[in-house]
C-alpha cells in the first residue's frame, strides 16, 4: 500500500466516506478505512495505529497539553528491528511480544482472572515454545491469507475442518453498536460531563465533534469513545486530577492538523 502515491491513498480515503458505517465489531468498511489511514503513516507508526485508536494529529487536536514522547522511544525500538534478517514480520512479532502482549493482553487476562479467583496459564507462552516460534521461518507463520500454519499442520488429523479453517473472531466488544444503543446515554453523559470537569485537559468542541460523528453514523469510532469513556469514569471514581499547568505550557488549538 505504501508503494502507491499518497494522492491515490487520500483519494481512496475520500471515496470510502461514501461507504455507510457498520455496527459490526470490526467490519470490512472499518478495516479498509483504517488500512488506508495507516498506510499514509510510517511503517512503525501505522503498526501501533492499527492496534490503537486515535492518530497522532487527532490526539493533538483533542487535548490541550503537550503529549509525552514516550511512544517515540518505543517506536524507535521497532524501527531498529525493521529490515533485519530480510523479513519484517519477525520485527513486528518481537515488538508485539515486548509491548502489546506484556502491557495489554496479559495485564487484562491477569486482572480479570484474579478478580474471579481463577489461575490462568497461557500454555503457548512457555518460554521454550516462544523461543522455538521466534526461530522458525516467517513462511511457516503466515503464507498469503493463511496463518498459524504450524499449529494447523499439527492439528490436521486431530480437529475438525470447521475449527481448523474458521475465521478469527477475537474478543472485541461490539463498541460501535453499544455506544449508539444501550450505552448511548452513558457515553454522552460521561464525555460531556468530563469535558466540563477537565477543560484543562480536553477541548470540549473536539470531543463533542467526535461524539456526534459517531452517533450520527458519519464514522465508526466506538473503540475511540470507549477508551475516553473508561478514562473519564476512572478519573471520576478515584478523583484523579491532571497536574496544573502554567499558561505557557498550553497548546494552541491545532489548525489544519489533518492532511
Amino acid at each position: 500500500m505504501r508503494l502507491l502515491p499518497k494522492a491515490a491513498l487520500r483519494l481512496g480515503q475520500a471515496l470510502m466516506q461514501a461507504w455507510p458505517v457498520s455496527d459490526d465489531k470490526i467490519a470490512l468498511e472499518y478495516k479498509i478505512k483504517r488500512l488506508l489511514a495507516g498506510s499514509l503513516m510510517s511503517a512503525e507508526r501505522g503498526h501501533v495505529f492499527w492496534n490503537g485508536t486515535f492518530s497522532d494529529p487527532e490526539k493533538r487536536q483533542l487535548v490541550t497539553e503537550q503529549l509525552p514522547l514516550a511512544l517515540d522511544d518505543v517506536l524507535a525500538d521497532l524501527h531498529a528491528q525493521l529490515g533485519r534478517n530480510g523479513n519484517d514480520l519477525n520485527a513486528y512479532l518481537w515488538f508485539d511480544q515486548k509491548y502489546y502482549l506484556a502491557d495489554d493482553i496479559l495485564v487484562k487476562s491477569d486482572r480479570i482472572s484474579m478478580a474471579h479467583s481463577v489461575e490462568v496459564r497461557p500454555a503457548f507462552l512457555d518460554h521454550r515454545i516462544v523461543e522455538f516460534a521466534n526461530r522458525i521461518p516467517a513462511s511457516l507463520k503466515i503464507s498469503g491469507s493463511r496463518q498459524k500454519i504450524v499449529l494447523q499442520e499439527l492439528m490436521m488429523d486431530k480437529l475438525p475442518h470447521a475449527i481448523l479453517h474458521r475465521s478469527k473472531v477475537g474478543f472485541d466488544i461490539p463498541a460501535h453498536d453499544w455506544l449508539r444503543g444501550p450505552l448511548r446515554n452513558l457515553v454522552v453523559d460521561t464525555l460531556r460531563s468530563g469535558a466540563k470537569e477537565h477543560p484543562e485537559l480536553f477541548r470540549p468542541a473536539i470531543l463533542e465533534g467526535h461524539l456526534q460523528d459517531h452517533l450520527e453514523r458519519r464514522v465508526n469510532i466506538g473503540y475511540h469513545l470507549w477508551g475516553l469513556m473508561i478514562l473519564l469514569l476512572w478519573m471520576k471514581k478515584w478523583n484523579v486530577q491532571p497536574p496544573k499547568r502554567t499558561a505557557a505550557t498550553r497548546l494552541e488549538p491545532a489548525i489544519g492538523a489533518f492532511s
